[in-house]
């Protein structure tokens, strides 16, 4: 099997269906989502990252989260530069999971957490799928 990039976007665009793109798309709905939440509840989002804002500028955080959230998920909706977008939220998706060790334990958040967790790094891996933004500029050219 080859496990090049190319390789990977073959495989992913020879089993792409409407699942794969859906789930795509969810992902990305869901993302919007949740950097609109942190923008319109800053309060609930500083009371988060409270058990580790000293080690991180916690205004900083926030508008890098809330940016993130809103353009990566336009960009996974209509899977614009997908891999690239992603790659901006792993990081973030990592500090939500280990957010629910260093604070509270919140079984829900840290479930949903970890589920974003897995579907952004498939979809990283694998990238955005046959009816997407980047295959259609690929073939395009």
């Amino acid at each position: 099997m080859d496990t090049s990039v190319k390789g990977l976007n073959k495989w992913a665009n020879a089993h792409s269906t409407f699942w794969f793109d859906a789930i795509r798309i969810i992902l990305g709905i869901f993302l919007i989502y949740k950097g609109g939440y942190f923008v319109s509840n800053s309060r609930d989002f500083e009371d988060l990252i409270a058990p580790v804002s000293n080690f991180m500028g916690g205004m900083l955080t926030f508008h890098y989260i809330a940016a993130a959230h809103i353009m990566g998920g336009i960009m996974i909706v209509f899977g614009l530069l997908t891999r690239w977008a992603l790659i901006a939220q792993l990081p973030i998706l990592v500090g939500a999971v280990l957010i629910n060790f260093i604070g509270d334990m919140n079984v829900a958040n840290l479930i949903i957490s970890v589920v974003t967790l897995a579907v952004s790094f498939f979809y990283t891996v694998y990238g955005s799928g046959k009816h997407s933004a980047d295959y259609y500029f690929k073939m395009h050219k």
